[in-house]
């Protein structure tokens, strides 16, 4: 087994990237897909959320498991899972009933990732100390969350240009490729000998948990929920679009903006924050940015206001992933890290789960410019609520890494 930190760490990075590109792919595609098939608006919201509420409900035991037997089993486990789910996508296209079998592919596709993103920060955590953890959690989220955006614009990309197959068979081969990938390289980080009195239904309610776990909830409804649920309806409805594609491929190039400006700042904000021994003002510098984004997307109306907005709004998002999650990890005792993480994931997915569902129906009689406004909003709460939880806790408003 390998054991090498550096080469386990990147390892990790690979295969969560290459597993959230069956995440993402249907996002571009599904909405005018629905047309086609036969299925409604608020079905093919439900659809796409499906994953997010299945890993709802399994994110809690899947972190109690990781502190019972470990990172290894449960990661690799959950990525042949999601493998298998990504199969679904191709079945539901030539299969009768397909909202029946994208609906079953979504939600097997969800267990299988609570698995992989309760133990893919463990072990970050585990590998990691407070003079790393915030560039590591940084790479390791660049990993959860890249590849889901990755996925959404090759999604829209290749199905322009190569068909909907196409894109989903990309997906499946990405998925199984990945598995065997932590097959052969990820080791057991977390404990040496199976066996906790971790309960399987445990959440983690420690104050840092929840205060992290609203963050997360926000990043996740606005970023994912939002901005990628409703921009390939978003651009025909302001007249934009980019070198002569319909909305689908034009959504992918301005969502491959806000994945590029993400992937840049990840790593940026999680690495300054461990040099400058502090978390909380990067954070609330990015949740800030997070705001300005949706508030120009309210109003853009042309190629450039909209990829401008598109940069804000990603690189607010990349910007807190590896502060937030390093945050956790400084507050948490190695031995919760897993039920922590698993905690947090729920809040999460509560926010990527209730966008689709809340704004798709919600653009037909509200329109755009307001969800957008409530966009702008929400991370500024998240910013009172950040502040506030981390003062009670540990009596300072920005607490050093470590204290």
């Amino acid at each position: 087994m390998i054991n090498n930190q550096s080469i386990v760490i990147l390892a990790v990075i690979a295969s969560t990237f290459f597993i959230g590109f069956g995440g993402g792919v249907v996002f571009p595609i599904l909405p005018n897909l629905g047309t086609l098939l036969g299925i409604s608006p608020f079905v093919v919201g439900v659809i796409l959320s499906a994953n997010r509420f299945s890993r709802l409900i399994a994110n809690a035991p899947a972190g109690s498991l990781v502190d019972r037997i470990g990172t290894r089993t449960p990661f690799v486990v959950g990525m042949l899972i999601q493998s298998v789910g990504t199969v679904g996508y191709l079945v539901a296209l030539v299969a009768p009933l397909p909202e029946a079998w994208f609906l079953v592919a979504r939600i097997g596709w969800g267990i299988g990732s609570a698995l992989v993103f309760a133990t893919a920060y463990t072990i970050a955590a585990d590998l990691s100390d407070g003079g790393s953890r915030g560039a590591n959690m940084g790479l390791v989220r660049g990993g959860v969350l890249f590849g889901f955006p990755t996925g959404v614009v090759l999604g829209g990309v290749v199905s322009e240009l190569a068909g909907t197959m196409a894109a989903f068979g990309l997906a499946t081969a990405f998925a199984f490729g990945a598995t065997l990938l932590s097959y052969f390289i990820i080791p057991e980080t977390h404990v040496d000998s199976p066996g906790t009195s971790a309960p399987p239904w445990d959440i983690h309610t420690a104050l840092p948990t929840l205060t992290v776990g609203v963050t997360n909830f926000v990043v996740l409804f606005v970023y994912i929920g939002a901005l990628f649920a409703t921009l390939v309806l978003f651009l025909p409805a302001i007249e934009v679009s980019v070198f002569g594609l319909g909305p689908q491929g034009s959504s992918g190039i301005f969502m491959a903006v806000t994945v590029l400006s993400a992937g840049l700042f990840m790593f940026t904000g999680g690495y300054v924050s461990d040099r400058r021994q502090s978390r909380v003002p990067i954070l609330l510098g990015f949740l800030v940015t997070t705001t300005v984004g949706f508030t120009l997307l309210a109003v853009a109306d042309s190629v450039v206001s909209l990829a401008v907005a598109c940069l804000a709004i990603g690189a607010g998002q990349g910007g807190t992933s590896g502060p937030l999650m390093a945050l956790l990890a400084d507050l948490t005792p190695t031995d919760q890290m897993g039920r922590a993480v698993g905690t947090n994931n729920v809040f999460g997915d509560v926010g990527g789960g209730l966008g689709p569902v809340v704004t798709l129906p919600l653009v037909d009689t509200v329109g755009f410019v307001p969800i957008y406004a409530v966009c702008a909003a929400l991370p500024l709460v998240a910013a009172v609520v950040l502040v506030g939880g981390i003062h009670r806790e540990t009596g300072q408003f920005v607490p050093a890494v470590g204290s």
